[in-house]
């Protein structure tokens, strides 16, 4: 037995000692999987989403964390907004590099070619046709610098554009500059050059000169079709605010009235805090314009001088006058947006009743009526661009990719051609189809983008008048002007 047991003992303690090296080795190469598993999902992790560092920002380059030093400790500091700065300005590089050799369709299976041959056949009706070209046209449009033609020295200073705005024809631009010397400068230039080789515009030779800012302006049909110009000033600590009616014809010094080249005011209401500012161009509400003011919403008749005052909850930032109806759509800093039905009349400025009302997230900063005025248009600060149905009081679209969150941005729509344009607070160009929301082309800006200098843009597939039919974009940006143009080898 004694042997036995021994040989026992050994083969047990031998068994039991290559069963330890097994087990650990296999954990031994387990640990080093996972610890392997879980590097390389760290590592992917940290590459896909990085975590942010209060006082700390990630170089994905060196993929590493470095320090934000203070402004005061460093004579070339960190910060997050240089940071941000220089990533939008190599997306815009690159933007602009791509923008050198664009496709010639962004919608898949359309083409020149396809589009002539299904209207050929009757296959495609004739709007949908049009609208199919522009978009091709839009994707591929050209950029042209401007010639800025000025036939008299307008003063020492440089200047650069704040906004422009086409009267109904598309003949004149209203531009609205900044001076060096802290002065606001606004005057007419005519836009009938852009057919040359070397696009032109002519600078009216009577511009105006003011120490306040203006906030808004928009074109008035007074005594014939954009006949008069309707400024918003913002008011100053020695001198309050004004809306101001000056006729066009003062820029070029056509009236005798004109003192010293100085533009004399047809009309000129003291008024603080306006925020906006619209002129109604329904006949039953003749010679008439509102103005969007803190807290309340001021309608005027020009002529007879009648004031009608209508109190709100909030700012009014937006509005927008129906021309088939008498319905006056206003937009408020709170997101709410709501109708004023003119044939009703007020008790009193507090005491009367809202028509449609609806909100969105953020303050409003532009409403645009479709052709068929029961579709209204709403941005907001929030970056959202919304369609509404004011019948059902329901939204059918949302316009996505545009980006705002402060600035005072405007929409424009061109229902002909099928196409919403708006400039983002991060100095883009956005185009979307009207119809399927889809974003056709976004332009990036000439000039690095900043909050000075987001570009104003006016589109018209006639630019100059219909009798030039030169369509395409005109691009105001710091102290230029762009002209995108159609390519002409695209669709004639």
């Amino acid at each position: 037995m004694g042997p036995k047991r021994e040989n026992n003992r050994k083969w047990w303690r031998n068994n039991s000692q290559r069963h330890f090296n097994k087990r650990y080795r296999s954990g031994i190469s387990e640990s080093s999987e996972s610890s392997t598993l879980a590097s390389s999902s760290a590592s992917s992790n940290q590459r896909s989403s990085v975590p942010e560092l209060p006082g700390f920002y990630y170089d994905p380059e060196k993929n590493r964390y470095f320090r934000l030093l203070p402004g005061h400790n460093n004579c070339n500091p960190l910060t997050r907004e240089g940071i941000m700065q220089k990533e939008m300005e190599q997306k815009r590089l690159q933007l602009l590099e791509e923008d050198k050799n664009r496709k010639k369709s962004t919608r898949p299976g359309v083409n020149a070619s396809m589009l002539v041959w299904k209207r050929q056949l009757g296959l495609m009706p004739f709007t949908t046709y049009c609208r199919r070209v522009h978009e091709l046209k839009v994707n591929c449009m050209q950029r042209k610098e401007v010639h800025i033609a000025n036939p008299e020295p307008v003063g020492p200073g440089a200047h650069k554009f704040e906004f422009i705005l086409a009267d109904s024809s598309c003949q004149r631009l209203f531009a609205v500059s900044d001076m060096e010397n802290g002065f606001c400068k606004y005057g007419l230039l005519n836009i009938n050059g852009l057919w040359k080789d070397v696009p032109t515009v002519e600078s009216h030779d009577n511009p105006y000169f003011t120490n306040h800012k203006v906030n808004v302006a928009c074109w008035a049909t007074l005594t014939g079709p954009d006949s008069h110009v309707l400024i918003s000033l913002l008011g100053r600590q020695d001198s309050p605010g004004c809306v101001s009616l000056i006729p066009a014809c003062l820029f070029r010094n056509l009236a005798p009235d004109a003192d010293d080249g100085q533009p004399v005011m047809l009309y000129n209401i003291k008024v603080s805090n306006v925020w906006s500012c619209v002129w109604c161009l329904n006949p039953r509400l003749d010679c008439s314009f509102s103005a969007g003011l803190r807290n309340q919403v001021l309608v005027m008749n020009t002529v007879t001088d009648v004031r009608r005052t209508f109190k709100t909850n909030s700012d009014v930032l937006a509005q927008q006058f129906a021309t088939e109806n008498l319905l006056l759509y206003n937009g408020c800093r709170s997101g709410e947006v709501f109708s004023i039905d003119m044939r009703v009349p007020a008790l009193s400025p507090s005491n009367w009743k809202k028509g449609t009302s609806f909100f969105q997230n953020s303050a409003i900063t532009c409403l645009r009526l479709l052709q068929d005025e029961n579709y209204l248009m709403a941005s907001d600060m929030s970056g959202q661009i919304k369609l509404w149905d004011m019948r059902m009081v329901k939204c059918l679209q949302d316009y996505e990719g545009h980006t705002n969150s402060y600035a005072y941005l405007p929409l424009h729509i061109t229902e002909d051609e099928g196409l919403l344009i708006a400039v983002g607070q991060d100095c883009y160009t956005r185009i979307w189809n009207l119809q399927d929301t889809r974003l056709l082309r976004t332009i990036p800006s000439p000039h690095p983008a900043s909050k000075d200098t987001i570009p104003s843009v006016v589109f018209s597939s006639h630019l100059g008048g219909k009798g030039q039919n030169v369509p395409g974009i005109l691009m105001a940006v710091n102290k230029d002007l762009y002209h995108f143009t159609y390519n002409t080898n695209t669709v004639e």
